[in-house]
């Protein structure tokens, strides 16, 4: 036993020593996709949120005072133009026509009377059997009654009115929003009946910074995108820019006017785009490929199975491209999917190479 323990000892160090420590291996090269960084034409935009209006939009009033007999329609049903929409009790209205109408009579036919004494008193100045003043106060009291029959007439005008303007009627197609008033109601002259809109044309209130004033002129095109119709981009033209900022959020508020294509509704959102300009030849690169990093924005290069980090400068995003203002020239292959996850020097595996297609500027969408 004495002589075999220390036996024992000497092989397990032997067998310890020849047991080496495995090696690290690196890292395996990420998997990637690339693409080549291509050019083409850019529209330059300025996007905003802003919000669609009705253009017609009116509060229907009583045009007359009196007791609402009849509510023809109810809150959001559709109407046309001349579609009756309330009543109000036209008796008080038709009784003042008819006193009009017998006023009119009466001076008539004291106007009549007045005619043939005027005629009588002519033939008398004539013979010389009066004088011409007592003609003249005949002649005096004809005009006085044909001014009072032209005064009679006007109000008779204005009697007739106010028994139409009993029926209250739609201005023009559209639908009502808000019914105001009821059956028994009594109304006065310039009470809210209905609160009436036209969706058919809209106006756009698009509101930008201040920086942007200057970039923004009357008549520059305007693409809108609503989340009624997210796939049909509406073109508008930039109609007016009102000449205040806005005290709440020191904004700018441009004005967009267009034809409804059918889905838009007043008080909806909108995103807008106010195309500002257009570049010919703009470098552009998927969204992906541009990735923070504590250098700032850069892409990846991929050269000789390695990416090799490069900062950029971007400007505008249209339909996933990005602008690259300053770092790239074109023709460059850079990192796609995956470029997040690289860091400079990396060996890398690409996986297919995807490719750059540059759309149009007419179809390009706001985003």
């Amino acid at each position: 036993m004495r002589h075999a323990l220390p036996a024992l000892v000497a092989a397990l160090m032997l067998a310890a020593c020849g047991d080496k420590p495995a090696e690290k291996k690196g890292a395996p090269p990420a998997l990637i996709t690339t693409t080549q960084v291509g050019t083409t034409a850019l529209e330059i935009s300025e996007r905003t949120l802003g919000t669609l209006n009705a253009v017609k939009d009116p509060t229907i009033s009583a045009e007359v005072a009196g007791k609402v007999v009849k509510i023809a329609v109810r809150s959001g049903e559709p109407v046309v133009r001349g579609q009756l929409l309330a009543r109000i009790d036209p008796t008080d209205a038709r009784h003042q026509a008819s006193a009009d109408a017998g006023e009119i009579a009466r001076l008539n036919a004291l106007l009549a009377q007045q005619e043939r004494l005027l005629a009588r008193q002519g033939e008398l100045v004539q013979k010389n059997f009066i004088s011409k003043n007592a003609l003249d106060d005949v002649t005096a009291q004809r005009d006085a009654l044909q001014s009072q029959l032209a005064s009679a007439e006007a109000r008779a005008g204005l009697s007739r009115r106010n028994v139409g303007k009993t029926e209250v009627v739609a201005p023009f197609d559209g639908v009502i929003e808000v019914q105001v008033a009821s059956t028994g109601d009594y109304v006065k002259l310039g009470d809210p009946l209905f609160r009436f809109v036209a969706n058919d044309r809209l106006r756009a209130d698009l509101p930008f910074p201040e920086s942007a004033a200057p970039r923004i002129r009357v008549g520059m095109p305007v693409r809108l995108l609503s989340p009624l119709a997210p796939e049909t981009p509406i073109d508008a033209v930039v109609e007016d820019i009102r000449p205040t900022v806005g005290e709440v959020n020191r904004a700018i508020n441009v004005i967009a006017r267009l034809e409804n294509p059918g889905a838009l509704k007043g008080g909806g959102s909108v995103d807008a785009a106010v195309i500002t300009g257009r570049k010919e030849s703009a470098v552009v690169v998927p969204e992906q490929s541009v990735v923070l990093r504590p250098a700032g924005k850069v892409v990846y290069l991929i050269v000789d199975g390695k990416a090799q980090q490069q900062v950029v400068e971007v400007g505008s995003k249209q339909r996933g491209m990005i602008e690259i203002t300053a770092g790239l020239k074109g023709g460059e292959t850079v990192a796609l999917d995956g470029a997040g996850f690289l860091s400079n020097g990396a060996a890398v595996n690409v996986k297919e190479t995807a490719k750059t297609t540059a759309s149009p500027v007419g179809e390009q969408k706001p985003q």
